[in-house]
């Protein structure tokens, strides 16, 4: 709707985890340089935290985007509570068929498929998505799937992806073996407003539009409602784009994403941001920065199936 009347090429605030969008941030180019050395020291386990929204899909997009054909890569991205047994949804990640359903049928097929990899020069890097939904004992079950690996030879190397719960739950008596495996860990945490000023001028770059399309108290407003979590900046940022649109404005100042959530809060969406800070003066353009704490959303959009 607004792409030409801005010069986009594409949206810039898209909500699906679109690799050639991200915007490395200290934190995050941190966090992949972790990653990186993780696959390339071939750690058996490795552990990528974060709140909901902070960007965690779209770094594992891209990591699996720089990854060579030296590593086979399976990516399970709908993990939940009621998973009986781990072997069939890796299985399914790898495109691997088994003999037959049973689980030491399945076991085996993945084993041979690890082993076989192996023989070819390639490493097996499975990725478990929303992982802090997995069950200790679906855990446990993955802690004995990497026991193909032996002292000297790495032919399976895990990441869990999750919500801060994750770690939480790694910390229970029972996986007190499983978190003694994890060689490599890193948690991301929300946007700080230089980030934050930074991540949506990069977007808006990368769509081909001008880096200025926003006004620094809205970029301030932006945040300080969002709590600097990258996924809710996208939708607020989106929608101030479509009221830029319908109201000709070619700028968008903090008084229109204001409206944006005033017609928001007619919904349900409220309770996703923070109420505006009492010293956030919308209408004044050289006002001085706010920045709030971080903030945990409690919705968060519907998972990609893989």
């Amino acid at each position: 709707m607004y792409l030409r009347y801005f010069n986009f090429n594409a949206k810039p605030f898209a909500m699906n985890p679109d690799p050639a969008f991200l915007y490395r941030s200290e934190q995050h180019s941190r966090a992949l340089t972790m990653l990186e050395y993780a696959i390339e020291s071939q750690a058996s386990f490795c552990l990528l935290t974060g709140d909901i929204g902070c960007g965690k899909t779209t770094l594992i997009r891209h990591l699996i985007r720089m990854l060579g054909d030296q590593v086979t890569v399976g990516l399970v991205s709908n993990t939940h509570g009621r998973f009986r047994s781990i072997h069939p949804w890796a299985l399914s990640a790898l495109g691997i068929a088994a003999r037959d359903a049973s689980d030491i049928a399945q076991f085996e097929a993945l084993n041979e498929f690890f082993i076989r990899e192996y023989g070819k020069g390639h490493r097996t890097l499975l990725i478990f998505d929303e992982a802090q939904n997995l069950s200790v004992r679906t855990l446990e079950e993955l802690r004995l799937l990497s026991n193909v690996n032996s002292e000297k030879d790495v032919a399976l190397q895990i990441l869990l992806v999750g919500q801060p719960e994750l770690r939480e739950k790694m910390a229970r008596p029972e996986l007190k073996q499983f978190a003694q495996r994890v060689a490599v860990d890193y948690h991301l945490q929300s946007l700080d407003l230089a980030e934050a000023q930074a991540y949506i001028r990069h977007r808006l770059t990368v769509a081909g539009g001008s880096d200025s399309l926003f006004q620094r108290k809205a970029i301030e407003f932006l945040h300080a409602r969002s709590g600097g979590i990258p996924r809710l900046i996208n939708q607020l940022c989106d929608m101030a784009l479509v009221y830029a649109f319908a109201e000709r404005c070619k700028r968008i100042d903090a008084a229109l994403v204001e409206k944006v959530l005033e017609d928001r809060s007619h919904g349900r969406a409220r309770s996703l941001f923070h109420e505006e800070p009492a010293s956030l003066n919308a209408g004044a353009e050289d006002a001085p920065s706010v920045t709030p704490p971080a903030a945990t959303p409690d919705s968060e959009a519907v998972r990609e199936h893989t």
